[in-house]
């Protein structure tokens, strides 16, 4: 990828807008009476890692889910792969190959491994059969009758990643995908990330942990109260470290 030199949010949105699979512009979302998101702007190119990085409460996830349709208010533009998805339902959004893995896992604590994978439908062809997603996760494999209460969280991570796998999406949107796991699971998921990146997977990541976030992202934009305030490529980190510092408190 070559290297992207940006000034700011907005030049960010431009520089790789005409390449990109996902163009977000002037996101407005709300809980209720709650405005959450003031005006996002941010693209993602076929085939990237992009990371969208931010203090609780910034308005991360409240982005992932305005683009896949499961928030109450939206407004804006949102264009996925030559679709506007702007007004569309969280099922067609699906259908074109977006897939959400949620920073609260949604594993079915009554099934077992086995059923949880299955349990989504495949929405398009192309999707991971359960061998290829054993090879990712060979965890997986060796507790497939268990049932998801008694698995680790590092277990339910690599479960709930696995189950949209298999449903023959190829844009993958990943919340906190990191969030209290130990040092050796966190570094399989970034192999597994970087993995299906080699394999062609354009993958949309919400990262608080902003040291996993470096060994796997291509560009970062940083989210505060609603907005994206600044974005730059991973090729770019050391000059912006000092601002990451002061925008993440890290």
């Amino acid at each position: 990828m070559a290297e992207l030199k940006m000034a700011g949010p907005a030049h960010a949105a431009t520089a790789a807008a005409s390449a990109a699979v996902l163009t977000v512009e002037n996101l407005q979302a709300w809980y209720g009476e709650s405005h959450i998101l003031h005006g996002i702007d941010f693209n993602v190119k076929a085939g990237e890692v992009v990371t969208l990085l931010g203090r609780n409460g910034a308005g991360k996830t409240t982005t992932l889910k305005s683009v896949m349709g499961i928030i109450g208010k939206r407004s804006g533009a949102i264009n996925f792969d030559g679709h506007d998805i702007s007004r569309a339902q969280s099922d067609k959004i699906a259908k074109l190959g977006i897939a959400f893995c949620p920073e609260e896992r949604g594993i079915f604590a009554s099934l077992d491994v086995r059923e949880n994978l299955m349990l989504p439908p495949t929405i398009r062809p192309g999707g991971l059969s359960l061998d290829q997603i054993f090879e990712l996760f060979p965890n997986l494999k060796e507790r497939l009758n268990s049932q998801g209460t008694k698995l680790s969280g590092g277990e339910q991570q690599m479960l709930a990643i696995g189950r949209i796998l298999r449903t023959g999406a190829r844009f993958l949107m990943l919340d906190e995908p990191t969030e209290g796991l130990a040092p050796v699971i966190i570094q399989q998921i970034g192999h597994t990330i970087a993995r299906l990146k080699s394999e062609g997977f354009t993958i949309l990541l919400v990262e608080q942990n902003f040291r996993f976030a470096a060994t796997v992202a291509d560009r970062y934009y940083i989210v505060e109260h609603g907005k994206i305030i600044d974005g730059f490529a991973n090729s770019e980190l050391p000059d912006n470290m000092d601002k990451l510092h002061t925008y993440l408190g890290v």
